[in-house]
């Protein structure tokens, strides 16, 4: 019952960490509550937005371009489609920083992007309407990641370089000694070297065992897909997209495969405990009115709504990412706060975590997601 390293969170970020620990000689085991992928987080929902220049701040592109890189070299792998060229509209007041983020990040590394005007997002997309304030930066490389599939892709992968992943194993606690650490079920207990947190809205409560204290918010989240006209917003015409308006800030999808539109809202949401029941979309007046709006405003040849769902984000209070050794034990890393952002990083988050447990280093640059920023 010994390993090398326990993954805690066999989700987006801790399943690809359990590939690249298993595929560097590690023997891996990991744990999760649930059965991954599995509609009890943060990764379902059939498909996540990957962009390049980053309206959050420049010091993601790095980590957007190699996520980039490692999600092709998981579909050579694999032999599955994973990633959609749908490209990724940006709009925004181009006085704001989201979309100056944008274009100085593009600007910064020489990403392609083109910058358009409200009637030039009208004219090349004519599902959309934009009012004369707002500005489009059509990013024609950036794309939609299939999620569960490539979460899957990873479980695959990392069960045949030898990791052993548990399902349904909910951890009851964590200790920490000199060089190992305990990890304890309901009904067994695993002790390793080395031990990566990344469970997700779980994170706060499994970290209150290792003495850390981390300000993470899990709350409700909803998305809804839509009937649609086809020949507008199907997948090949119409791209992606995260609008930041004055009423909020949306993401969505094209209609893939007659999916229907896919839209959510990125900001706003209740916060939850993770272990209770979580509304079902719906059970909020809100859930459907606050998309029609954005819809009616935005998007007016859209139909009406097909279905909706329930996720979490767990946000951090300056909605960047926790992605860190432990302050007080190098043999532990964490990775958690992705503040509903985080999946298009996950594959790239991976190895940044299997580099922190195997050498206590990463080549990548995480200062900016330092736990310290937050003692």
């Amino acid at each position: 019952m010994h390993y090398d390293v326990i993954v805690v969170g066999a989700g987006s970020m801790g399943m690809a960490a359990g590939y690249f620990l298993a595929k560097s000689g590690k023997k891996t085991l990991l744990l999760d509550s649930f059965n991954p992928p599995h509609n009890k987080g943060s990764h379902h929902g059939d498909t996540r937005i990957i962009r390049h220049a980053y309206g959050e701040g420049e010091e993601y592109v790095p980590l957007a371009l190699k996520a980039q890189e490692l999600w092709n070299e998981l579909e050579q792998m694999t032999g599955k489609p994973l990633f959609l060229p749908t490209g990724v509209l940006n709009v925004g007041d181009e006085n704001k920083s989201f979309i100056q983020n944008i274009i100085s990040s593009s600007q910064t590394y020489s990403l392609p992007i083109e910058i358009l005007s409200s009637n030039e997002v009208n004219e090349r997309w004519p599902g959309i309407t934009l009012p004369s304030k707002y500005t489009g930066c059509f990013e024609p490389t950036s794309g939609v990641l299939k999620c569960e599939e490539c979460l899957e892709a990873y479980r695959d992968l990392a069960e045949r370089h030898g990791a052993t992943i548990l399902t349904n194993s909910k951890v009851k606690e964590l200790l920490v000694h000199d060089q190992s650490v305990t990890v304890k079920t309901q009904d067994q207990t695993f002790s390793a070297h080395g031990l990566v947190v990344s469970a997700g809205a779980w994170s706060g409560s499994l970290l209150s065992m290792l003495d850390l204290e981390l300000p993470l918010n899990p709350v409700r989240k909803t998305v809804a897909w839509f009937d649609v006209n086809e020949d507008l917003y199907n997948h090949r015409d119409f791209p992606a997209f995260s609008f930041e308006t004055t009423q909020g800030q949306y993401y969505g999808f094209p209609s893939i495969h007659g999916s229907g539109l896919k839209l959510g809202r990125h900001d706003g949401g209740e916060t939850i405990n993770p272990d209770e029941a979580i509304l079902e979309f719906g059970e909020l007046e809100k859930d459907a009115t606050d998309l029609n709006q954005f819809l009616h405003r935005f998007m007016p040849s859209t139909r009406q709504l097909k279905y909706g769902k329930t996720c979490m984000y767990t946000l951090t209070p300056d909605e960047d990412f926790i992605i860190d050794l432990h302050p007080a034990y190098p043999n532990v890393a964490i990775a958690s706060g992705f503040s509903g952002h985080g999946f298009k990083f996950s594959s790239v988050v991976g190895q940044i975590l299997s580099e922190l447990i195997t050498s206590g280093k990463t080549e990548h640059n995480i200062s900016s997601f330092s736990i310290n920023r937050f003692r």
